[in-house]
């Protein structure tokens, strides 16, 4: 007889020490391709989204260059146009002065001497302009060495009180605290509210007009507001004339606001928005 029981008893015995070595882990070879699967396709997707995120950035930069080179050369371009105006006009304009100088010296006659005086002035204050609004272009290529510019009070009553005495109907209010502002400021905030009185006095006759000085910080803002006319005007009304067509120019060659346009009511408002502080000819110290 055969005895099983060694035989049975020990065969556990051989195989206990080895069945990590026979049987497999399931699942264990499908590793390394899911993990293939899903990292390459992110990797691609990362480095594609990375390049294009670089042309993008390119073509901005690029973008931006070409805005910059288009800015500096209109720069240029304002500034030799300006450079040649004032060239051309200070030379009559200086020429009107001293012929109003030499007739105010010669005439005998006393209203011809006052009235050669004035217009002597009326040369000069225009010279003085020109060369502030030259100088505007001008602080433009260089900005940041411009020193501060002498300071004036805005101060426009008498041109009220000239509508006034015209026949307007006119209030002026001057709201926040006065402040001082260049002399370039000062003599474009007084040409808004006379360009603006005269298309009054032109077009709605009769209107009552407030006007409406407002110190906000760095800014002047001018309002000027008329109610319908009620009579009937001396020229027929229009869009717009040089007269507001230059002046917007004007207030936008110092990085100022101007705007236009009728009321609800019949009326009109003019709104001209300055900085208080652009700079003037004596800031450039550069001859006119």
């Amino acid at each position: 007889m055969i005895d099983t029981t060694a035989t049975f008893d020990g065969a556990p015995a051989s195989l206990a020490g080895a069945p990590s070595a026979v049987i497999p882990r399931p699942g264990s070879a499908a590793i390394v391709p899911a993990l293939t699967a899903v990292l390459v396709p992110a990797l691609i997707g990362l480095y594609l989204a990375g390049r294009r995120r670089m042309r993008l950035d390119r073509a901005e930069r690029v973008e931006r260059e070409r805005a910059l080179l288009i800015e500096r050369a209109q720069m240029r371009e304002r500034a030799h146009v300006a450079d040649e105006a004032h060239d051309v006009l200070a030379h009559r304009i200086g020429l009107m002065v001293l012929q109003a100088g030499a007739l105010r010296t010669r005439a005998r006659d006393r209203d011809v001497r006052a009235s050669a005086e004035e217009l002597r002035l009326a040369g000069c204050r225009a010279l003085e302009e020109l060369r502030g609004l030259v100088a505007v272009t001008r602080s433009e290529r260089q900005a940041g060495s411009v020193p501060d510019a002498p300071q004036e009070m805005l101060d426009v009553s008498d041109l009220v009180a000239d509508a006034r005495s015209a026949g307007v109907s006119i209030d002026l209010i001057t709201l926040g605290a006065p402040r001082a502002t260049s002399p370039v400021v000062g003599r474009a905030a007084r040409r808004v509210v006379q360009e603006a009185l005269t298309n009054v006095r032109r077009h709605a006759p009769g209107a009552v007009v407030g006007v409406r000085l407002q110190h906000m910080g760095d800014e002047v803002r001018i309002t000027v507001r008329n109610s319908a006319a009620t009579r009937a005007a001396e020229v027929a009304p229009g869009p717009g004339g040089s007269g507001l067509l230059g002046l917007r120019k004007r207030v936008e060659l110092m990085a100022g606001t101007l705007r236009t346009g009728p009321l609800p009511d019949g009326g009109y408002e003019l709104l001209a928005v300055l900085p208080a502080g652009a700079p003037t000819s004596t800031t450039t110290g550069e001859p006119a």
